[in-house]
């Protein structure tokens, strides 16, 4: 809808500048003091336009109510207002490209790098559109300020238009999604919603009701340190024997590059220290729960081989479960992804149904009784510099929520 377009690029540009990332070395909520420009403009925003109880949480995160006008569930929005902290996105530099003609993208800051249709083939059916990228050296963060761009869209055109039917609607924007801590326990309670949807997805049409189920691993191994001139028969390498880990657990059928589809993988993210002591850290990935168990099994059972040829030292590992597939308990009621297949029908978009290799807020949300399936935004190559959005996809998701939301008034 280009009634939306310029206000969404407006919005995506503008948030995408500002630095959010989040640290899961970090204990705290928000993890990353920086998160708060986004949260407290997010406040500023949602006063702005009219929103009513608009508060941030003492855990970090926005709450806000569209006030309804006619019957119907209590429907909760959310997006995360943190970028990923695998890659860079500090200074970011979003550029909007119009009318995207169908060839080759090059990136000012970074000559080397392409985005073409030919590897990416979503790209080529976004000819015509106005696509948004960084600058090359940087993430976007359309994941997921291209979330947030779209619920501010739609509740904006809400509450300027106080006739348009809707049930009671409830907004969240959270911290630290992509550690994989957006959910604070009093979040479900909070809300105070039937159901909900995060705008965190990526293809046109798509509708997410089945995630990865997800674990953490810390693998700390602890060796002893001498000096090097006196080492012989004495020192024991934290480094070597860390390594021996990460050698050692399945390198060509259970790493995220070397599988597909509903294949889960251990991906090792992280691996920190010195000779005196090494920190591993991998997160556990699978759609059932048993094979989530199995890998956890997996990787105590390596440890304690790799520990086995080296009594001297110690190898301690610590799994923390993360959140799980909300197919467990969505295929028990799919009240909320009935009424977004009928929006999108509605606005003649055809329903695309993913299963994703990953997980969102929605997925922690359902396990703790709130139903949240997840919803397009047009994000694309997440995590990285050739991440890029399309304008006009944002803008038909912005129709969504408005849908869902007349529709669940009828």
């Amino acid at each position: 809808m280009r009634d939306f377009d310029a206000e969404l690029e407006q919005r995506l540009v503008r948030y995408a500048a500002i630095d959010s990332q989040s640290d899961m070395d970090s204990p705290g909520s928000p993890s990353t003091a920086i998160q708060h420009q986004m949260l407290d403009l997010m406040v500023a925003e949602l006063t702005g336009i009219g929103a009513s109880d608009v508060v941030k949480t003492p855990y970090g995160t926005v709450l806000a109510t569209i006030p309804g006008n006619a019957p119907g569930p209590t429907i909760g929005f959310l997006a995360h207002v943190d970028t990923a902290p695998q890659f860079n996105a500090t200074g970011v530099k979003p550029r909007v490209i119009r009318g995207y003609n169908g060839g080759a993208i090059t990136f000012p800051d970074n000559p080397d790098l392409v985005l073409t249709p030919e590897e990416f083939p979503y790209l080529a059916r976004k000819i015509g559109q106005d696509i948004v990228t960084a600058s090359g050296t940087t993430l976007l963060g359309a994941d997921d300020k291209s979330g947030i761009a779209v619920i501010m869209t739609a509740a904006r055109h809400l509450l300027d238009n106080p006739d348009l039917p809707r049930p009671t609607i409830r907004i969240a924007f959270t911290p630290d999604e992509e550690i994989g801590r957006g959910v604070h326990a009093d979040l479900p309670r909070d809300l105070g919603v039937d159901f909900a949807y995060t705008f965190d997805g990526g293809d046109l049409g798509e509708i997410v009701y089945e995630t990865f189920s997800a674990d953490f691993a810390v693998v700390t191994v602890t060796g002893v340190s001498i000096h090097p001139g006196e080492a012989t028969g004495k020192l024991v390498n934290a480094i070597h024997l860390a390594s021996r880990i990460v050698e050692t657990l399945p390198q060509a059928t259970m790493t995220p590059e070397t599988t597909a589809d509903r294949e889960g993988f251990i991906h090792a993210v992280d691996m920190k220290g010195s000779a005196d002591r090494m920190v591993l850290r991998l997160i556990l990935r699978d759609f059932e729960r048993d094979g989530l168990e199995a890998k956890g099994t997996l990787v105590r059972q390596v440890a304690a081989a790799i520990a086995a040829t080296e009594p001297r030292a110690r190898i301690e590992v610590e799994i923390t479960p993360q959140y799980r597939n909300m197919r467990y308990w969505l295929e028990d009621d799919m009240t909320p992804v009935d009424l977004a297949r009928d929006a999108l029908r509605e606005i003649g978009v055809e329903p695309v149904e993913n299963v994703i290799r990953g997980g969102t807020d929605g997925s922690r949300l359902t396990e703790m009784g709130v139903p949240c399936p997840n919803l397009f935004t047009g994000q694309q190559n997440l995590h990285g510099p050739l991440e890029y959005i399309s304008v006009q996809d944002m803008a038909i998701a912005t129709r969504l929520m408005l849908q869902i939301a007349d529709r669940a008034a009828r």
